[in-house]
């Protein structure tokens, strides 16, 4: 049986292309929109057992303020924010904001429409991971860039610092060895230690994270620990 669904995201293209995807897989599509000021409006209006909710940018203040809308005068309609994956603070902020789940914005359409029976069924439509990391940053807040530069800096030898720098330039192995001098197999046992230690799965993942905690600026002005 499909879900009657509403639709939202930044971008108005990925919003009807989401429809029309849904549409021919069974699903009642109520509405296809950008979000604007008449978002959680339109999406009580329409009484969707389910809105879709895309973001680029899950932290920015207020934006999930329409879920905050939605909850309070439709709370049987379950949100379910479209995020990046790279954003557990996106993803804590979504969930205190009242959204039923968080699903990343590259998953296959088998996994959305999951997370839409889970949210139509009240239950939490997220990855277990991505919950735990969402947790985690409503219990600990994060310290300031600063601090978690310096942190990330204890975490790793000047080495890895080096390589961490280069993969959040786009290096891959092979660039990583010749420019640092090194075996192919020594910077991909160095990458992996990176990876490793600051606790994420992707060299996206840790290049984000080194820009978001401005380690890269650290690097950049000459900052990196000294070799021992």
């Amino acid at each position: 049986m499909g879900v009657r669904v509403v639709v939202v995201d930044e971008k108005r293209l990925l919003a009807e292309a989401l429809a029309t995807a849904l549409r021919l897989r069974g699903h009642r599509v109520l509405a296809a929109a950008a979000p604007g000021a008449g978002t959680a409006e339109l999406v009580v209006a329409r009484a969707p057992e389910v809105c879709l909710l895309g973001t680029a940018a899950p932290s920015a203040p207020g934006a999930f303020d329409p879920v905050k809308r939605i909850r309070s005068a439709r709370p049987q309609t379950g949100v379910v924010v479209l995020g990046p994956v790279l954003c557990p603070r996106g993803i804590a902020a979504a969930f205190a904001a009242g959204a039923s789940g968080y699903v990343r914005q590259d998953e296959r359409i088998e996994g959305v429409e999951r997370a839409m029976a889970k949210a139509r069924a009240g239950e939490a439509a997220v990855a277990p991971q991505l919950l735990q990391r969402a947790f985690a940053e409503l219990l600990h807040p994060p310290a300031e860039a600063d601090d978690e530069a310096a942190r990330l800096l204890r975490l790793l030898t000047p080495r890895e610092a080096a390589v961490l720098v280069r993969v959040a330039e786009g290096e891959d192995t092979r660039l990583i060895a010749a420019g640092m001098g090194i075996a192919t197999s020594t910077a991909r046992t160095h990458v992996q230690r990176v990876l490793r230690k600051l606790a994420v799965t992707s060299r996206l993942e840790a290049a984000a994270l080194a820009a978001r905690t401005g380690l890269l600026d650290r690097a950049a002005n000459g900052s990196l620990p000294a070799e021992e």
